[in-house]
C-alpha cells in the first residue's frame, strides 16, 4: 500500500522552530522522505518545554516530537565548506528544501535559489519567514505575539475597554505550517507538469493578515475599523460557568428561542421582550443573570448532550484532558500511538486530514540527533563510515 499521495517525494527540512518544521511535518505525514537537517548542537526546539516526565533532556521536547513527526534525521554544519558541499550533494537528490533562516542567509553562504535551482531545476525551495523575504520589515525578528499584532488579530481579540488580547498557544506558526505544506505541494504539481522548480516565499505575518477576510475588506469598502467588542452584551455566544466547567451556548442552530428557554428551564425567558435578537441585546443584564442561573448547578456533559437533542447550537470548552479523552477524536482516529526510542510509546495528535485512497500513517517518532546520519552519507551520498566518522571529529555533522 502507497505511504501517501506524496510517496517519492523526498524533502530537506532545515528549518528550526514551529512553522518551518510543521510544514516539513505535514508533507510527510503524507508519504514524502523528509529528511531533518539539523546542525551539530541539535534545534533549540530540542531545549524548548514541555519535556517528557520533566526531564529537560534534548530527546525528550514534546514540542520537537510532535513538529518533526515521520521525518528521518541528520546533522551537518552548513557554516563549514565541508558541510556546504555535503549539503549541495543533497540537494541534487531532493525535490523540496524547506528553511526558516533569516532573508539573504543562505545567499551569505553561497546558497542561494539561484545556485540551487542551477544544481537541480526541479527544486521547490520553501522559505518561511516572519516579514518574508523582502520588504523593510524582512530583516527583522519575530515572535507569536508579534504576529498576531503586526498580522491584525489582536486588533479584534478582546473587548474594547480592555488591552489587545493574544490567542494562546502558537496558532500563527501552526497556519503558516499548514499554508507552507498546501504551498509546497502546489509547487511539486507544478515541477511535476513542468519540470521547473520555484521558490516560495511565506511570511507568517501575511498568512495571519490573510484571515482578515472580513475586516480589511469592511475597511478598504467603507472606510471603517472593526475593532473589539464592546464590554458590554449578552453571555450569549460566550463562556458560561456550570457546575464543572465552561460552555457556550448560542442562537441560530435550527431551534427556537422559545425551546432554547424550555430546555434552560427558565419560564421567565419565554418573555417576548428576550424574544427578538434585539431585544436581548437591550435587556443584556437581565437575561445574563436568568443565563447564570440556568447552566450554574447543571454539568457540562447534560447540557451538552441535552442541546444536540434540540438542535441547539452549544459548546464545551475543553482543555487538553478533555481532548486526549475526546470520543469524537478517538474515533476518528485523531491520535496515534508511536514508539520513541528514548520516551517510550507515546500517543501524539497526528491526523490532520483522512484521505480514504492512502491513509494516514505514522510511520516513525521524530529522530534522534543525527540518527540517520550514516543511512544518509553512506548508504545515499556514498561516504565510507570513516569518512562519517571524520567528518563527526571535525564538527561538520
Amino acid at each position: 500500500m502507497p505511504t501517501g499521495p506524496l510517496e517519492g517525494v523526498t524533502i530537506l527540512d532545515l528549518s528550526q522552530g514551529i512553522a518551518g518544521p510543521f510544514c516539513a511535518r505535514l508533507l510527510a505525514d503524507y508519504g514524502a522522505d523528509v529528511v531533518k537537517v539539523e546542525p551539530p548542537g541539535g534545534d533549540p526546539l530540542r531545549r524548548v518545554g514541555p519535556f517528557y516526565g520533566d526531564d529537560p533532556h534534548p530527546e525528550k521536547s514534546l514540542f520537537f516530537l510532535v513538529m518533526n513527526l515521520n521525518k528521518r534525521g541528520i546533522t551537518l554544519d552548513l557554516e563549514t565548506a565541508l558541510g556546504r558541499r555535503l549539503f549541495l550533494e543533497l540537494v541534487r537528490w531532493a525535490d523540496v528544501v524547506v528553511e526558516s533562516f533569516p532573508p539573504g542567509y543562505l545567499s551569505r553562504l553561497g546558497l542561494d535559489y539561484s545556485l540551487l535551482s542551477g544544481i537541480n531545476p526541479r527544486l521547490v525551495l520553501t522559505s518561511i519567514t516572519p516579514f518574508g523575504q523582502s520588504g523593510p520589515y524582512s530583516g527583522f525578528a519575530g515572535e507569536e505575539i508579534v504576529f498576531y499584532a503586526m498580522g491584525g488579530i489582536m486588533a479584534i481579540s478582546g473587548t474594547s475597554d480592555r488591552e489587545p488580547l493574544k490567542h494562546g498557544g502558537n496558532q500563527a506558526q501552526y497556519e503558516a505550517g499548514l499554508l507552507g505544506a498546501a504551498a509546497t505541494a502546489v509547487a511539486l504539481l507544478h515541477a511535476d507538469a513542468t519540470g521547473g522548480g520555484q521558490h516560495l516565499d511565506i511570511s507568517i505575518t501575511e498568512v495571519v493578515a490573510s484571515t482578515m477576510v472580513v475586516h480589511q475588506p469592511y475597511y478598504a469598502f467603507s472606510g471603517g475599523i472593526h475593532g473589539r467588542r464592546p464590554p458590554k452584551g449578552t453571555l450569549l455566544g460566550n463562556p458560561m460557568p456550570c457546575r464543572d466547567g465552561w460552555v457556550i451556548l448560542q442562537t441560530g442552530g435550527g431551534a427556537t428561542w422559545e425551546e432554547i428557554a424550555d430546555f434552560l428551564g427558565k419560564p421567565e425567558l419565554r418573555d417576548l421582550k428576550f424574544a427578538t435578537q434585539e431585544g436581548r441585546r437591550v435587556h443584556g443584564e437581565e437575561l445574563d443573570a436568568l443565563l447564570l442561573e440556568a447552566v450554574k448547578d447543571r454539568g457540562r456533559w447534560e447540557l451538552f448532550h441535552g442541546a444536540a437533542e434540540r438542535r441547539i447550537l452549544f459548546g464545551i470548552v475543553q482543555d487538553a484532558k478533555d481532548l486526549a479523552e475526546c470520543p469524537q477524536l478517538a474515533a476518528r482516529g485523531f491520535y496515534r500511538e508511536v514508539e520513541h526510542p528514548v520516551i517510550g510509546p507515546i500517543r501524539v495528535p497526528a491526523v490532520l486530514c483522512n484521505m480514504s485512497l492512502t491513509p494516514y500513517t505514522l510511520r516513525r517518532p521524530a529522530p534522534l540527533l543525527g540518527q540517520h546520519n550514516v543511512e544518509i552519507y553512506c548508504g545515499l551520498l556514498g561516504y565510507s563510515r570513516q569518512d562519517v566518522v571524520r567528518m563527526r571529529q571535525l564538527g561538520v555533522i
